[in-house]
């Protein structure tokens, strides 16, 4: 996995976004801070959200990445996807 660091700007241009993210959520809101993209990624890798065609989630088997802050909302379901992933 290749990461680009700041690919949206640095923490002035901060965003919220809805993404929709894979097995996830249909309509996240994502809280985006100095936020990195991911620019390439290997066979083994899910993309699982992107923003403006960048990458800003994915999972490798136990691994789990995202672009975005998801304990910065009170929305809890890439946090409950994550615990999933744990246990299985």
């Amino acid at each position: 996995m290749k990461v680009e660091r700041n690919a949206f700007g640095r923490q002035r241009e901060s965003f919220e976004a809805e993404l929709e993210i894979k097995n996830v959520a249909e309509d996240f809101e994502a809280i985006f801070i100095r936020a990195p993209s991911i620019e390439s990624v290997g066979p083994d890798v899910e993309v699982l959200a992107t923003y403006h065609d960048k990458i800003v989630a994915a999972r490798q088997g136990h691994y789990l990445c995202s672009a975005f802050h998801p304990e910065l909302t009170d929305d809890h379901r890439l946090t409950e996807y994550f615990v999933k992933m744990v246990k299985s």
